[in-house]
């Protein structure tokens, strides 16, 4: 099982998700941001690695959320989530068509991946794995 890292990032009591790019697995649906482990990669360092990638900051790691396995006939994955702060860097759509700034209670409204679906509803309930 592939693991993969989730970033939630909060600023000013909104979330940062980003829509992944047409020709994408998943393409146009949306996810939190975060990216697929190395080999020997440990899941922190990953995840700094991948936010820098993606959305040119340099994170801090914090909290750890939970895991959220997740297995199609196509995918088999362990989603891991993080708490991360990026301070007052301004996040860039280096690898997604969009990103935005979203209300925890509005998370329901965005057709998220299947992967992410679960942390989505656990954070627009305001309740955190």
């Amino acid at each position: 099982m592939q693991k993969v890292t989730a970033a939630v990032i909060e600023r000013d009591g909104r979330i940062l998700i980003g829509r992944r790019r047409a020709d994408d697995r998943f393409g146009g649906f949306w996810e939190f941001p975060g990216g697929k482990l190395e080999p020997g990669e440990a899941p922190t360092d990953g995840l700094r690695r991948e936010l820098r990638e993606e959305l040119g900051v340099d994170a801090t790691v914090g909290r750890f959320l939970g895991s959220y396995p997740y297995r199609s006939s196509l995918l088999s994955i362990e989603l891991l989530a993080f708490r991360v702060a990026i301070g007052e860097s301004e996040p860039l759509p280096l690898e997604h068509d969009e990103i935005l700034w979203a209300l925890p209670e509005d998370l329901a409204a965005f057709a998220f991946t299947e992967p992410d679906k679960p942390l989505a509803e656990i954070l627009a309930g305001g309740v955190e794995g």
